[in-house]
């Protein structure tokens, strides 16, 4: 990625994200209270994903599911996992879920727009090409969101994370953010399919 790029990119990333955390700062006050009101543990889930590079950092989200779930098993297939709390359930719908990760990119961890980040068990798997997804800041939303969210084969979605880097603009993200907003609006695609 050009020089030029990354710049423009990181002032979208900085106004982006502080824009947002201050805006929201009420509501996510009130969805850590919902959630903690509603089941027992942290508000706030935690967990090592590879960033940049594949240096590791620490991911935060809302908390979905139930305290004695394994952190690093499959995500869930359906609103209807057991696994979820009635309040993840619908933080995970609206994808409220993923906005402490508006933090991870005031830090530089994240980007707003980027290949979502993934565990390291899943980096050691990636080809040669599905390595390039790493060159770039890993991202809230991608062109994989937009192209089918948890519908879309774990594949085709590296493949397009590949497409974003090689393709990466700042007027591409400004796109994807603008797509991202209305797809969520939609509530669609959530949950991952399996084939």
């Amino acid at each position: 990625m050009k020089l030029g790029t990354r710049i423009s990119k990181r002032a979208l990333d900085l106004c982006g994200a502080a824009s947002a955390l201050l805006l929201l700062a009420p509501v996510l006050a009130m969805l850590i209270l919902w959630i903690r009101f509603n089941s027992p543990g942290p508000a706030i889930f935690r967990q090592e994903r590879a960033g940049r590079n594949a240096r590791p950092f620490t991911l935060y989200k809302f908390r979905t599911m139930r305290t004695d779930t394994d952190p690093f098993g499959v995500s869930p297939a359906g609103g209807d996992d057991p696994r979820l709390t009635s309040v993840g359930r619908r933080l995970r719908e609206s994808s409220l879920d993923e906005l402490p990760q508006l933090w991870n990119v005031l830090c530089g961890d994240m980007a707003l727009v980027g290949p979502r980040p993934l565990y390291f068990s899943q980096v050691r798997e990636f080809t040669p090409r599905q390595m390039r997804r790493l060159e770039v800041r890993p991202g809230l939303t991608g062109l994989a969101q937009l192209a089918g969210r948890g519908e879309l084969p774990h594949e085709e979605k590296l493949e397009l994370d590949v497409q974003y880097v090689e393709n990466a603009s700042l007027r591409l993200d400004l796109k994807i953010i603008f797509r991202t907003v209305l797809l969520v609006f939609k509530r669609g695609q959530i949950y991952q399919k399996w084939s």
